[in-house]
């Protein structure tokens, strides 16, 4: 049995995702959430539906609760055919307060980036033959890229040949925010395009490392929901598109 697997899912993007895949996707489709109760609460409501989610709580910030999520993918299915890496923070487009600007650097890199990393990084293993990875990126990474220095546009378009290459840049990125020097080292200020701007990296260097070992056609993709505009999530304070009408634009 195939199965596909979505983090951060119960509600906004994540949600939508894993709804379309209970209505296209043949085999079992995985809901993951930070918070359990809530998960369920989204399980309960697609099952309301007519669809058949299965529930595992993850916290992708928290690399005990990923392992657990690989153990029981091995131990319930064997593999991942499907993984979809949506979760991530953001303070910007919305209401929420914001922490001081250094530490929102670091918990957004800290979360969008270096965690989702990690799931990456603890779950490949598990992917079988013909398997799919999308990372969740956003429109924002080109804001934020045209917004750094020519230097660092040079940089990130010339010297990211490696994992490590991209943890060295969002690094140094949160380093020269907590010294309050983002933008004098040739960084956008803007940490949620910057954390994705590692995003879309990690995933070119990712397929390039799958071809290199002659994996069997294992493709990985990093994509914008909704690249014609906004998508209403919470996240973006509810002003966009509806979550099914973004999809469609992929």
């Amino acid at each position: 049995m195939k199965v596909a697997m979505v983090t951060g899912a119960n509600k906004g993007l994540g949600f939508g995702i894993v709804r379309g895949l209970c209505k296209r996707f043949d085999g079992d489709v995985i809901l993951t959430a930070r918070d359990e109760s809530r998960g369920r609460a989204t399980v309960a409501s697609l099952e309301r539906e007519g669809l058949r989610p299965k529930f595992h709580q993850l916290d992708i910030t928290d690399h005990a609760s990923v392992v657990r999520l690989k153990d029981f993918l091995q131990a319930t299915f064997g593999g991942l055919d499907v993984l979809v890496n949506n979760a991530a923070i953001a303070y910007q487009f919305n209401d929420a307060p914001a922490p001081s600007y250094p530490e929102e650097v670091r918990q957004l890199c800290h979360t969008n980036y270096f965690s989702t990393l990690d799931v990456c990084e603890t779950l490949f293993p598990l992917l079988r033959p013909h398997a799919r990875v999308c990372n969740v990126s956003s429109m924002n990474c080109h804001e934020s890229f045209c917004a750094c220095s020519p230097a660092m546009q040079e940089r990130i378009k010339t010297s990211m040949h490696t994992i490590g290459d991209v943890n060295k840049l969002i690094d140094d990125f949160v380093k020269a925010a907590q010294d309050d020097r983002a933008v004098e080292m040739g960084f956008d200020r803007f940490p949620y395009g910057m954390s994705k701007i590692g995003v879309s990296l990690m995933s070119t260097i990712q397929q390039k490392q799958f071809d290199e070992e002659g994996a069997d056609d294992i493709i990985v993709n990093s994509c914008d929901v909704g690249a014609g505009g906004w998508v209403a999530t919470d996240m973006t304070n509810q002003y966009g598109v509806s979550v099914d009408q973004g999809m469609l634009q992929i």
